[in-house]
């Protein structure tokens, strides 16, 4: 890792418990594995424009959140999407990369279709970002989405993040090669872009 003069190292935390309005963002638990199999993880609809297929059974979704439950340290970052009356888990959103060295992670989520058109992706991702830029450190959030899926974009407009451009066929999903385009916010840009 090179060290850049004036950069100085990100603070990691881990999936902190966070809490919105509506939402509790949490760690997952081996007992969310009914929910997020039910509320998005076998929708070929909410799948369609992610890097992994629908599930084809529960058990697949246990699977993965035991890799999930077992994995987890402290540079991880997987936030259960809740809602705050009742914990039911109908999405998620992570950090899928980080780029140490520039103090940069990239954000992925995914919601059950029934939330959809909501706002609860927007007030889900405002959280993680305050928490990344103030208590993590980082310099650069960053999310790309597949063009076919401008939803996913305005999303992450509306939580201040600016439109950088479009990388061609850089991505694959579901639905194939895929031209993706990229936003990002600066932690200088932050909180006035929100």
């Amino acid at each position: 890792m090179v060290k850049i003069k004036g950069v100085k190292i990100m603070h990691h935390k881990g999936t902190a418990l966070l809490t919105t309005k509506r939402l509790v963002l949490r760690k997952f638990k081996i007992e969310d594995a009914e929910n997020m199999y039910h509320n998005w993880a076998s929708d070929p609809e909410v799948t369609r424009y992610l890097t992994w297929p629908a599930h084809s059974s529960v058990e697949v979704t246990k699977m993965i959140l035991n890799e999930w439950i077992i994995q987890d340290h402290d540079q991880q970052y997987m936030w259960a999407i809740a809602l705050k009356d009742n914990d039911e888990v109908i999405g998620n959103i992570s950090v899928v990369k980080i780029e140490e060295d520039i103090k940069c992670v990239h954000i992925g989520y995914c919601l059950s279709r029934k939330w959809w058109h909501q706002g609860i992706t927007t007030e889900a991702f405002a959280a993680v970002i305050q928490f990344l830029f103030e208590e993590v450190q980082v310099n650069r959030i960053e999310a790309h989405h597949d063009v076919l899926n401008p939803n996913s974009g305005k999303v992450m407009a509306k939580c201040g993040l600016q439109y950088e451009g479009t990388l061609r066929q850089t991505g694959i999903n579901q639905a194939g090669l895929a031209d993706m385009a990229v936003y990002a916010l600066l932690a200088q840009d932050y909180p006035k872009a929100v």
